[in-house]
């Protein structure tokens, strides 16, 4: 009788905790790494993997997945890039209470029909009894919960309401969501004031959560931003995220050599505070976050826009629009920038766009900084052409920052992704290759692995991942997903 499950052997072993790389075997039984080394033993299946690299199953630590897990379960668009886990629930945007999640769900995904759940309780109930092709870990959302609570008010909460929202975070809690994430510039986010969110936030003070933000500048604010960040987690007495580390903004490029500067201080002085970030110079957001107050104004928290560096991504009715810039469109309609986005809304009120407006030095210097870790921020709205990031993120940080520029080391690029992002998300067991782990696992070439999509053609997947295992299933084979769908939900402290 086999003595394992699986032995992957003659592998290029990354760890994941940022070790240098060994060569050897990963024995597997059940859904667990077993050995490592040189096994002297038989497996049910054993694969040669000479000339090849394995690494810790990828962790997405910025998504907006919630949905997509249960409309795309097979989560091809991630897991085809490497992917085992994806942290949903970003931006203050999450899956519970259910109306609110409801109504957000239809700009993300237009004309599909979501099941029907009551709290995060019944949301990761229901990802256990239909379970994704990965791991997925939830984060509250703060914008989604007030909604809920206050609908459109841009007032102060009562302190009635405050304790409903108090009431709605706590079930999360105790169904097991790792978090609460804000979107400070977005609706209704962008009228909570510091003391509703420190009140939020000190409700896990004792649980281990994290708070997770996308600040309210990413601009000319932007130290003024994290520096608010950096109080709410010290208040509230819980770790912090920073959500996508950029400075946006001609204007503003430069500002993350003060903003890593910030962070690293702060870690020095016992903060628990790292940050996220995907790696390109264009981001990508709904249109309705980009003109409410107006086109080229830094106060709308997206830095300073020009019409042509913002491109219709998707769109529900109007797929002409798709991959056109608001500077196309605005000569084709003949009307100024300001007026043919607010044109674009009246017709497509979910559109999403593509926001080229970050400085290449920028993004190499954020992705450096020992604090940061990797985090997609794709908008899952496959329909359309959805920024490249969403399924070559991680590949590119291996094949073109790491190996190509030599920004880092291998070992160093998969810690950010893998380790890293375990430890400060606590997740058990996970984010590693050693005895004892979950077997969540990536098979790649490392002189070959690559990002592959582009921004005229977003859908195509990573070059060089050949296999993923999730929790021991082999979910890829030979780059093409095997149907299998073995993720889990990863609750806190669980």
């Amino acid at each position: 009788m086999a003595a394992y499950d699986l032995i992957l052997r003659n592998a290029l072993i990354f760890d994941g905790a940022g070790g240098e790389p060994l060569e050897g075997d990963i024995a597997v039984k059940g859904d667990r790494i077993e050995q490592l080394g040189a096994v002297d033993a038989a497996a049910y299946e054993e694969l040669d993997l000479t000339g090849a690299a394995v690494a810790p199953g990828f962790i997405d630590v910025h998504t907006h997945d919630d949905f997509a897990a249960l409309l795309y379960p097979d989560m091809s668009f991630k897991l085809l890039g490497g992917v085992t886990t994806s942290v949903v629930g970003n931006c203050g945007m999450a899956a519970a209470p259910f109306p609110a999640a409801a109504a957000l769900a239809k700009a993300f995904h237009p004309n599909q029909k979501l099941p029907e759940w009551e709290g995060y309780g019944g949301y990761l109930d229901h990802l256990d009894r239909h379970p994704a092709s990965l791991n997925v870990a939830v984060l509250a959302g703060h914008g989604t919960i007030r909604t809920a609570v206050m609908g459109g008010a841009t007032r102060v909460p009562t302190s009635s309401e405050l304790a409903q929202m108090q009431a709605v975070f706590e079930e999360g809690l105790a169904a097991g969501v790792i978090g609460l994430s804000t979107g400070l510039i977005y609706e209704p986010g962008r009228h909570a004031d510091t003391d509703e969110i420190v009140a939020m936030a000190a409700v896990m003070a004792d649980k281990g959560g994290i708070y997770a933000t996308h600040m309210r500048d990413e601009g000319s604010g932007l130290l003024e931003s994290l520096k608010e960040a950096v109080e709410i987690g010290s208040r509230a007495g819980v770790g912090i995220q920073i959500s996508h580390h950029k400075a946006a903004g001609r204007e503003n490029w430069g500002k993350v050599e003060d903003s890593t500067q910030f962070i690293e201080s702060a870690q020095q002085q016992g903060v628990n505070i790292h940050a996220d970030q995907y790696p390109y110079t264009a981001g990508s957001t709904f249109l309705s976050a980009v003109v409410p107050r107006g086109m080229n104004q830094a106060e709308d928290g997206l830095g300073m826009m020009d019409a042509e560096g913002i491109v219709i991504a998707s769109t529900s009715i109007q797929t002409e629009w798709e991959g056109k810039s608001i500077a196309e469109l605005s000569d084709h309609f003949k009307l100024s920038p300001q007026r043919t986005a607010e044109k674009i809304l009246k017709t497509e009120p979910g559109a999403t766009v593509v926001l080229h407006s970050m400085s290449e030095v920028d993004v190499q210097m954020v992705m450096q900084h020992a604090s940061t870790m990797i985090g997609s921020d794709g908008l899952p709205t496959l329909e359309g052409k959805p920024h490249p990031r969403l399924s070559n993120t991680f590949a590119r940080v291996l094949g073109l920052y790491s190996r190509e520029l030599n920004l880092f080391p291998l070992q160093e690029a998969i810690h950010k992704m893998t380790g890293l992002p375990a430890r400060k998300f606590a997740f058990t067991d996970r984010g590693e290759i050693r005895p004892g782990a979950f077997a969540d696992l990536v098979v790649f070439d490392p002189a070959t692995v690559i990002d592959q999509g582009t921004f005229t053609d977003p859908n195509r997947y990573p070059k060089g991942i050949d296999r993923v295992f999730v929790n021991g299933v082999e979910a890829v084979r030979q780059g093409q997903h095997t149907g299998a769908r073995s993720g889990r939900t990863l609750r806190r402290n669980l």
